[in-house]
């Protein structure tokens, strides 16, 4: 694997990417909890979304210097699909969490697990795996534009597969079946009351 990441500059800017988030992250809620530098934090925060612009331009140069599509590029699109859909719902969950364990803040609201409250989580997260999809695969088709060969958009074609296939899995997986499950077990609780 770490070979892979060395002969692929791409791959290795992910990683980078990857673990930069994280320390910004984590940076920013020192700032923000244990020094109370507001300011700071929020500096912190915005750096966040200059990862994804740095990763967006250095996987469409690396293509446009000549360099053959591959799995790296596909894994690019993909991550920047996932930052943009879920990279604000993690920060304020990591935030939350951090406020409520060191900072007094309020318990976080746990996950609704029943009825229509599950129901409706499960389709808000869907619609970030949405957004997620449309990021990716838009992506990947400003790649397939600017590959040469039909097999290297063949490699990005995939990729647009792979997303795809999360999304109708997490649809099934996810709001389609808090749907039929908190439904099913409803008339049964109120049959008991």
């Amino acid at each position: 694997m770490i070979d892979a990441i060395a002969q692929n500059p791409v791959a290795a800017l992910v990683v980078a990417c990857e673990i930069a988030f994280w320390v910004f992250l984590a940076a920013a809620v020192v700032a923000r909890y244990a020094l109370h530098w507001r300011r700071t934090s929020t500096v912190l925060l915005l750096c966040e979304p200059l990862l994804e612009v740095v990763l967006l331009v250095a996987t469409v140069g690396d293509l446009l210097r000549g360099a053959e599509p591959t799995w790296t590029h596909g894994l690019a699109a993909l991550y920047l699909g996932f930052t943009v859909g879920f990279g604000k719902l993690t920060v304020h969950k990591v935030d939350a969490w951090v406020a409520f364990r060191f900072a007094g803040g309020p318990a976080p609201e746990p996950r609704p697990r029943e009825g229509a409250p599950a129901r409706s989580y499960e389709w808000r997260l869907w619609w970030r795996v949405v957004v997620a999809w449309l990021v990716s695969c838009g992506v990947l088709g400003v790649l397939m534009l600017i590959a040469t060969e039909p097999d290297q958009r063949e490699v990005l074609a995939f990729w647009a597969g792979r997303a795809t296939l999360v999304l109708v899995g997490w649809l099934v997986f996810g709001p389609l079946w808090s749907e039929v499950s908190t439904r099913a077990r409803q008339p049964s609780v109120s049959a008991r009351s």
